[in-house]
């Protein structure tokens, strides 16, 4: 039985703070949606200056706002983390958040490397930070490319971007490679009810929260060695 067949334990107290991160173009929305499909957990909706996408919906994907009323927020101390990239900002509000880990929701994240070494920072250890690795800078030039709604210009600042983001992966507490999709989904939940079994005492966890410990120490950022990111960066 694989770890998607197996129902999560119960949630024990506050929920957990998974704080999901990758280049833009490693395909972070797609396993978002797989991995959380059927799950009660709150997933934060992001503020936003940027315009939105064909097909982005406001308060959906992002809630869309002016700037001026992002920097209101943001000198309120409305938001968890806050980071500009690639001339927009984004930010993500503490109000809901603190609600949902309150009643033993689950919350994810799915914010910039900047944001999530502020939620670190800000938190500690309660942040389960995750870093979204790509195959290869050459695999993610090609999804950035076939999205087409770059231009040139901004995917060449996306890759640098990106590069040294990903030289930033020992930061996180683990690292899943989206080179099989189906495989991360997989990795994502083991790591989740790996999590889940660490607030319970050892006698109490199940044979598959055990079977997720296990899968989820092999996926600690300081499993993953430089000489392997140096093959993601091609350096």
């Amino acid at each position: 039985m694989t770890v998607s067949e197996t129902p999560l334990s119960t949630p024990a107290r506050r929920g957990l703070l998974l704080v999901m991160t990758g280049a833009s173009g490693v395909g972070k929305g797609t396993l978002r949606e797989r991995w959380l499909a059927g799950q009660d957990v709150f997933f934060s909706t992001s503020w936003t200056t940027r315009e939105a996408r064909p097909g982005e919906q406001d308060g959906v994907h992002y809630v869309f706002v002016s700037p001026d009323a992002f920097e209101e927020k943001a000198q309120a101390n409305g938001f968890l983390e806050h980071a500009a990239f690639v001339g927009n900002r984004y930010g993500t509000p503490i109000e809901p958040i603190e609600a949902a880990l309150s009643r033993g929701q689950d919350v994810v994240l799915e914010i910039e490397v900047e944001g999530a070494m502020q939620v670190k920072a800000r938190v500690g250890e309660e942040a389960i930070l995750i870093f979204i690795m790509p195959p290869s800078l050459t695999e993610l030039r090609r999804r950035l490319e076939g999205r087409a709604t770059e231009t040139p210009e901004r995917i060449e600042k996306r890759l640098a971007r990106a590069r040294e983001e990903i030289r930033e992966a020992h930061e996180f507490r683990y690292v899943v490679v989206n080179d099989d999709l189906d495989r991360a989904v997989e990795e994502l939940l083991a790591i989740q009810r790996a999590e889940r079994a660490r607030q319970l005492p050892e006698p109490e966890w199940t044979e598959a929260d055990r079977e997720a410990r296990v899968r989820a120490d092999h996926l600690r950022s300081y499993t993953f060695t430089d000489a392997r990111l140096a093959q993601v960066t091609g350096e």
